[in-house]
């Protein structure tokens, strides 16, 4: 366990994979393996997303109409599905991230807060 990359899987707090992804593609459609990339780079490497978690997450948010996939050529000239945000995805991409500031915010009090007397 001397390795300091985190895995994004059960130990992700929930949503925050799906947040991750909606940004990821707020900059323009992408395969899976680049949404991966991005989050690994934007993150300082801190967070790795295996295929087994980002998949499902990227079919969960195809069925919720926040990102649509459509077929095409990878950079390496292979077929590959590349998905791009909605305009449904992008206003749940506004809300997510508020709601994820005001929780971090909430936890980061929390954190700094006195001892209980």
């Amino acid at each position: 366990m001397g390795d300091t990359k985190n895995s994004a899987g059960p130990d992700i707090l929930r949503g925050t994979l799906d947040l991750l992804v909606l940004q990821a593609l707020s900059w323009g459609p992408s395969h899976g393996y680049g949404v991966a990339r991005w989050i690994e780079q934007a993150t300082g490497d801190a967070l790795a997303v295996g295929e087994g978690t980002l998949y499902p997450a990227l079919h969960r948010l195809e069925e919720r109409r926040w990102i649509a996939a459509s077929w095409g050529t990878s950079e390496n000239n292979r077929q590959a599905k590349f998905y791009a945000l909605t305009r449904r995805g992008r206003a749940r991409l506004n809300v997510e991230t508020e709601n994820w500031r005001r929780y971090a915010a909430a936890v980061f009090a929390a954190l700094d807060a006195p001892a209980p007397r």
